[in-house]
């Protein structure tokens, strides 16, 4: 199936799941201040693994950083 994956097409395995989709981005599931939408709807991290995608959806995934202007 194929997704789209911060604004870039992604080929996935049927029934993958929200959280593959976040190892897959490079960010890491286990990383602090990582959000996730699914469409546009923010998903829970609890749910990533539990989450099946469907072809056609929109998933962004977005990592806090920290800094500032001096």
């Amino acid at each position: 199936m194929r997704i789209e994956l911060n604004g870039d097409p992604l080929e996935l395995e049927e029934g993958a799941t929200l959280e593959a989709v976040v190892r897959e981005s490079g960010i890491g599931g286990g990383a602090r201040g990582v959000a996730v939408a699914v469409d546009g709807e923010v998903v829970p991290r609890a749910e990533w693994l539990s989450t099946a995608l469907a072809g056609g959806e929109r998933v962004e995934v977005l990592a806090a950083i920290q800094g500032g202007a001096r």
